[in-house]
C-alpha cells in the first residue's frame, strides 16, 4: 500500500466533508484512510459514512497528539500522512507526489502548501524552504503537517511516536526529535494541500495587545511549548531563563535571514 492517510477530528463536520472528499478523489495509489474521532457530537458520524473508503473510529482520547499515534499504529502505508479534518489535498497530488518518493531516500518529506479561509477561499501560497534544524527550532516549525510524508519503515516502525503532552506544537517536536535521531528531511516543491485557517486554528492563536486573560493563557502555553524546543535541540547559553530569552530574539532573527537564503 502506498499511503496512510490519518485525520484526527473533533466536531469538525462542517468541513470533514472537504477533507474526505478530497482524499476519495485521489487516483493511480493504493491508500487507507483512518478517521480518528476523540467523541464529536456534531454530524461528523453521519458525514464520514458518505465516504465508503474511511475507516472510522470513535471514542474518548488524550487530545489530538493521542488521536494521531493511535492512527500511526494502526498504519499498513509505506508513507504516512496526518491531514486534519478541516485541510484538504489538492487534486491528483498523491500520485504525483509517490512518482518523487519513489527516487527520494528521505525519511521525511515535505511540500509546498496554500492558506484557504473558512469558506474554503485561497488567500496566499506558502513555499517551504529546505531542511534547516536551526531555522526550525530557532525560527519556527516551516514544515506543514498536512504537508508531510513519514517513511513508515524508518520512522513509525522504529517507534516514533508524537508526545502526547505537547497540545500546540506537537509537530514541531516531532520534527526536531527526529533530525536529532539522524532521520533525514527533504522538500518536495509540490503544493500538496489546503490549510484552513479560521477562529477555532489551535496553532493560531497571537497574543496581540489583549489584555483577556484567557486568550493570553492560551497563546502562552503554545509558547511555553516552542521555548522547551528551542531549549531540547536549539542553542541554550545561559543558565539564566531571561538571558536565554534574550538570546532567542538575537537568534530568532539570524534564523529568519537564513529561512530567506534557503528558499
Amino acid at each position: 500500500m502506498d499511503f496512510t492517510i490519518i485525520t484526527p477530528s473533533l466536531n469538525y463536520g462542517r468541513f470533514l466533508g472537504e477533507c474526505l472528499k478530497s482524499v476519495a478523489g485521489q487516483t493511480g495509489i493504493t491508500f487507507e484512510h483512518f478517521v480518528i474521532d476523540g467523541g464529536s457530537t456534531d454530524d461528523s458520524a453521519e458525514v464520514a459514512s458518505r465516504f465508503p473508503h474511511v475507516r472510522w473510529s470513535q471514542g474518548p482520547d488524550k487530545g489530538m497528539s493521542d488521536a494521531i499515534n493511535k492512527g500511526f499504529d494502526r498504519a499498513k502505508g509505506d508513507w504516512v500522512i496526518w491531514l486534519n479534518a478541516d485541510d484538504r489535498v489538492k487534486p491528483g497530488v498523491l500520485a504525483e507526489v509517490l512518482k518523487m518518493l519513489n527516487q527520494s531516500d528521505a525519511d521525511v518529506a515535505y511540500g509546498d502548501w496554500d492558506f484557504i479561509d473558512a469558506e474554503g477561499s485561497f488567500l496566499r501560497r506558502v513555499k517551504a524552504p529546505g531542511w534547516s534544524k536551526f531555522v526550525h527550532v530557532h525560527h519556527h516549525c516551516f514544515v506543514g503537517s498536512t504537508a508531510a510524508f513519514y517513511r513508515r519503515r524508518t520512522v513509525l516502525k522504529e517507534g516514533h511516536r508524537l508526545r502526547e503532552d505537547f497540545r500546540y506544537v506537537m509537530d514541531g517536536e516531532f520534527y526536531a526529535r527526529l533530525d536529532a535521531a539522524g532521520k533525514r528531511f527533504e522538500h518536495i516543491p509540490i503544493s500538496i494541500a489546503d490549510f484552513r485557517i479560521h477562529g477555532d486554528n489551535a496553532s493560531q492563536r497571537h497574543l496581540g495587545k489583549t489584555r483577556d486573560i484567557e486568550v493570553i493563557l492560551a497563546a502562552e502555553k503554545q509558547h511555553v511549548e516552542s521555548r522547551a524546543i528551542r531549549r531540547a535541540y536549539g542553542i541554550t547559553l545561559f543558565d539564566d531563563p531571561y538571558l536565554n530569552g534574550l538570546m532567542d530574539g538575537v537568534l530568532w532573527l539570524v534564523a529568519r535571514v537564513w529561512k530567506r537564503m534557503k528558499r
